[in-house]
């Protein structure tokens, strides 16, 4: 570009600049700077400054849409505004108080996002974190506005040419409705889509990556194995691979142990659900699966991950006589999964179950294994959705361990809901505890609880992990879990503002396990040694063996792919 030309161009950026912001609407700044502000105090989990940028954009965007559109609407409707010399002087005030006020909470921002971190023992913010912040929020806010303020053009464009065949206020809405729906089929044929195939080909490339120097397992070269090595993805083969055997489990509990029996059907190990389902049966009673005590099917969370702190524990709870069957259903993170596909965690785990189930009900009742199901994250929203009560009033498995249950798990949801009058929404009591249980990180509820009927459920879940609070009703409605009786990991900083405070939890999703760990969406050994505990309730085990197993367990922490 010629250096005339350039120069030109520089001249220009003031006067465009001065045009673009006197174009604002001055009750929609106002708005959005006061949702700016909101955006700015703490939520469930702490936020680097990219994040916590790009929601306070978000937020200022969603505020300006909000005070233009209260504007349009009187408009619309003919009512007499404030105008002259007093919309002038007002419209001054008002954004001298925002400015105050957003000064005010940049400077105090600090003190809240470390008021989290001090919670969850992380590191602190320095002083550079605001500037951080402001400034990401002022690129996000602006190109938002933009991009809104063009598809607001071409609405009119519409408008304008409907209005030749409809009145003006009905050509408006066409116009708007036509746009609407023309971008965003648009955006969600083009755009979304193609990201997700995308992501969903980085991910499945990863899924098939696996560590060198890793030595294939011997079950693996038996002839009538169904289940072929080469078609289970990295989190399986870590899965079958990583766990202890039988010498690992004598040498801590210094009592015999059996070597436990292992089994995963990778996501190209058969054409669909159910052909994955049956392999996998079929190789676990191969390999005696049905023949141990214990028999656990675990349903993985989106990327195949089954985390080696709630797996491997439990089998030095059970000496080693114990089984467990898995089966892989996507290659993506949880949290994408459950927004483009929530069905296909709840198909896969109902095909698994019932496969296993129909087996082990012909089974004679006096040997056959205790069952139970397992599910972390998407995995217990699919777990939680593999069978109901009334399927199993005839024949009833022994109990189920799930963690961290998604905001979109219907059996969580209704049991929470139904909770004991007096019981926090983050720590339940669900009737009598006879029958389901609910733990956070501290432990059960102290009051105590019935005797256990014959199944017992436990959900693990921690007050701080957005994965579970999260809700779109929290948008205009205030949730239970934000009262004065809010879990240890909740920051006291933490108040709901409406349509903020759902901005907030909703960007705190896919930062649910980049926390510490024991909070948020990232669960410790100790926890679910517990957890399995209070559910398979282990024989000849003591409370001395349960604080060895978690010492060896201490540090042991590891990070879901």
């Amino acid at each position: 570009m010629p250096p005339s030309r350039t120069h030109q161009l520089l001249d220009m950026m003031p006067q465009t600049l001065s045009r673009f912001l006197t174009s604002l609407s001055i009750t929609g700044v106002v708005v959005g700077m006061a949702f700016f502000c909101f955006s700015l105090t703490p939520s469930l989990l702490p936020r680097i400054p990219t994040i916590q940028g790009a929601l306070s954009g978000v937020s200022f965007v969603c505020g300006y849409g909000l005070g233009f559109l209260i504007v349009s609407i009187l408009t619309f409707l003919e009512i007499p505004l404030i105008k002259g010399a007093w919309k002038v002087r007002l419209g001054f005030a008002a954004l001298s108080v925002a400015s105050v006020m957003s000064i005010l909470t940049l400077n105090r921002m600090s003190v809240w996002q470390n008021s989290i971190r001090t919670l969850m023992e992380m590191e602190l913010v320095d002083s550079a974190y605001p500037f951080q912040v402001l400034g990401v929020a002022i690129v996000s806010a602006t190109v938002l506005l933009l991009v809104v303020r063009g598809l607001r053009r071409l609405s009119l464009r519409v408008s304008g040419w409907v209005n030749k065949f409809l009145p003006q206020r009905l050509s408006l809405g066409m116009g708007a409705l036509c746009v609407a729906l023309v971008v965003g089929a648009l955006v969600d044929g083009l755009v979304v889509r193609n990201i997700l195939i995308a992501m969903d080909e980085a991910f499945a490339e990863m899924d098939m990556v696996f560590d060198d120097g890793v030595d294939v397992p011997a079950e693996f070269s038996d002839a009538e194995m169904l289940i072929d090595w080469d078609d289970i993805g990295r989190n399986g083969k870590r899965f079958l691979t990583n766990g202890p055997d039988r010498e690992d489990i004598e040498q801590l509990t210094g009592r015999p142990a059996q070597q436990p029996v292992r089994v995963y059907a990778g996501f190209n190990t058969g054409a669909d659900f159910e052909e994955r389902a049956a392999l996998a049966v079929s190789d676990l009673e191969r390999a005696g699966g049905f023949e141990r005590s214990v028999l656990i099917i675990a349903t993985p969370t989106g990327t195949g991950w089954l985390d080696p702190a709630a797996i491997q524990p439990v089998a030095y709870l059970h000496q080693g006589d114990l089984s467990i069957v898995s089966m892989q259903y996507s290659y993506l993170p949880s949290w994408l999964t459950l927004l483009i596909d929530p069905d296909r965690p709840k198909a896969a785990a109902r095909a698994l179950f019932l496969a296993v189930y129909n087996h082990w009900t012909t089974l004679p009742e006096d040997t056959r294994p205790q069952i139970y199901l397992f599910g972390l994250s998407l995995g217990a929203l699919g777990s939680e959705n593999s069978t109901d009560l009334i399927e199993l009033i005839s024949d009833p498995i022994d109990g189920a361990v799930w963690v961290g249950p998604p905001f979109a798990s219907s059996t969580w949801a209704s049991v929470t809901k139904n909770r004991e009058a007096g019981s926090p929404q983050w720590r339940p009591r669900y009737r009598d505890g006879s029958v389901i249980r609910f733990m956070t990180q501290d432990g059960f509820d102290p009051g105590g609880f019935a005797e256990w009927e014959r199944i017992r459920v436990t959900y693990l879940q921690h007050p701080s992990d957005p994965m579970t609070f999260f809700s779109t009703g929290m948008a205009f409605r205030k949730p239970a879990w934000l009262g004065k009786d809010r879990g240890r990991d909740i920051s006291p900083h933490f108040r709901w503002v409406p349509i903020v405070s759902f901005l907030q939890v909703g960007f705190d999703i896919p930062m649910a396990t980049t926390v510490s760990q024991g909070y948020g969406h990232n669960f410790v050994a100790s926890e679910y040694i517990d957890a399995w505990i209070s559910v398979t309730r282990p024989q000849d085990w003591s409370e001395t063996d349960t604080e060895n197993l978690k010492k060896a367990f201490e540090n042991f922490t590891v990070s879901p792919l």
